[in-house]
């Protein structure tokens, strides 16, 4: 009995080391390196401005100040909001952005069921369009995150710029900081809302990153227009190293 228990034992941390390792992996693999992910485009005069999480309820501001520019952007909405706001959908298909998934609530990848998650990236904006994305809360992935995007018919795609506008900051020093990372076929992540302070930062930091932008050559598009590439291994290692220096930048 006592052998039988001690063998129990063993199978039992055996599958926590198999499952621990499989998550970790999976980080690493697929959000720190983001092997197989979408991530910049090939270098030239074009840059995408990406918006995470809204609708909020600050997007007509957003909407505004791009119009004001003649900016259009690639917006990764969630599914609670985006049923909670048709009219916001509308508004953005109307001014010519692309909408694409942030899933269908802001939750990490592992905390989900496989169902669950399946059921995260099974939600989009436009169900039933070829070419759907899918960008991942966080970035985060699971052991089985590119799996059920492949079975959703999505294409996972991250960024390779950060405008970290989540940062308790001014907004201008945001940009002054982003604009000497940036160049052709940089993936911007920024964020619509969730609050008026965070709002009101990102708004502060476009009016002066989209001039500059310009000034430089660069025009913002969608990132359909970007046409992002695949991340392999050179542009992962610089993405993973960039990463664990506090910025990352274009790769």
């Amino acid at each position: 009995m006592a052998a039988f228990q001690s063998a129990l034992m063993k199978v039992g941390w055996w599958l926590v080391g198999v499952v621990g390792l499989s998550v970790l992996a999976s980080d690493l693999l697929g959000r720190q390196l983001g092997l197989g992910a979408l991530g910049g485009g090939e270098e030239g005069g074009k840059v995408a401005l990406t918006f995470d999480d809204g609708p909020s309820p600050q997007l007509p501001a957003l909407l505004d100040l791009l119009s004001r520019h003649g900016v259009q952007a690639t917006f990764f909405l969630t599914g609670e909001r985006a049923e909670g706001d048709p009219q916001a959908l509308r508004a953005m298909l109307a001014a010519g952005h692309q909408l694409e998934s942030h899933g269908y609530t802001h939750r990490h990848a592992l905390s989900f069921t496989l169902w669950g998650e399946a059921r995260q990236l099974g939600w989009h904006p436009q169900s039933g369009r070829e070419g759907r994305l899918y960008r991942p809360p966080w970035g985060g992935h699971s052991p089985f995150t590119r799996l059920l995007a492949q079975r959703a018919g999505v294409k996972v795609v991250l960024w390779n710029a950060e405008s970290r506008d989540w940062l308790a900051q001014d907004g201008a020093a945001l940009a002054r900081e982003l604009l000497p990372t940036l160049r052709g076929g940089a993936n911007i992540l920024l964020h619509d809302g969730p609050d008026e302070e965070r709002s009101a930062r990102t708004l502060e930091l476009l009016e002066m990153l989209l001039p500059a932008l310009k000034a430089r050559g660069l025009e913002a598009v969608t990132l359909n227009d970007l046409n992002p590439r695949v991340i392999g291994w050179r542009a992962g290692w610089a993405r993973f190293r960039d990463m664990w220096r506090g910025r990352p930048a274009t790769a």
